[in-house]
């Protein structure tokens, strides 16, 4: 028989289904391999010996990819709820150091040097970005590295026809003030 996931969010069970899936045949290629790259190098121009590194919803694996150019050595772990891009996600890193699974539902038992979220709480149900933020900043135990969209107050906008799929706001922002021991060390925008 088919079983079920259960999700505790509508966004959750929408980018571990069929969006999801498609999302990945949209967001291939080598120009963003070389964006991410430049992207990257600059965003993490201040940071400094990192030995390990984790993805919250790596998607296939394109940031990871351009990373380990980056760093050679960087021993990568991932995070992604979507069954077909765990399957190419599997070629990028090993599988044994990829969670299949909602965030949400992250618990782990370790640190990582180097914490990267990038176009992943905007689609985050509001409601969990606090126990989201949480569990950042738990597994963050040198740099934690924020790529979103940036608006200075909340809001929903529509994606691709879908509502409630996609909020903007100041993510990092918000972590800095539950946080008061995070140090912020650099910060940029990139137009488009």
């Amino acid at each position: 028989g088919v079983v079920m996931q259960q999700y505790k969010t509508d966004q959750e069970a929408f980018w571990a289904g069929e969006f999801g899936a498609e999302y990945i045949d949209r967001n291939k290629g080598d120009e963003l391999l070389a964006s991410n790259l430049s992207f990257f190098s600059k965003a993490l121009a201040k940071a400094h010996k990192l030995d390990s590194c984790i993805e919250f919803g790596a998607n296939i694996g394109l940031n990871l990819r351009a990373l380990r150019l980056l760093y050679p050595t960087l021993d990568q772990y991932a995070i992604e709820i979507n069954r077909v891009a765990v399957t190419e996600l599997s070629s990028v890193i090993a599988l044994k150091n990829i969670f299949q699974e909602s965030i949400l539902d992250f618990k782990p038992d370790r640190t990582w040097d180097l914490v990267l979220i990038k176009g992943v709480l905007i689609h985050i149900n509001p409601h969990f970005l606090l126990q989201v933020y949480e569990t950042l900043y738990r597994v963050t135990n040198r740099y934690l590295l924020v790529c979103e969209y940036y608006n200075p107050s909340p809001i929903a906008i529509s994606y691709r026809g879908h509502e409630g799929r996609l909020f903007k706001r100041d993510f990092a922002g918000e972590i800095l003030e539950k946080y008061p021991d995070l140090k912020l060390i650099d910060y940029g925008f990139a137009y488009h």
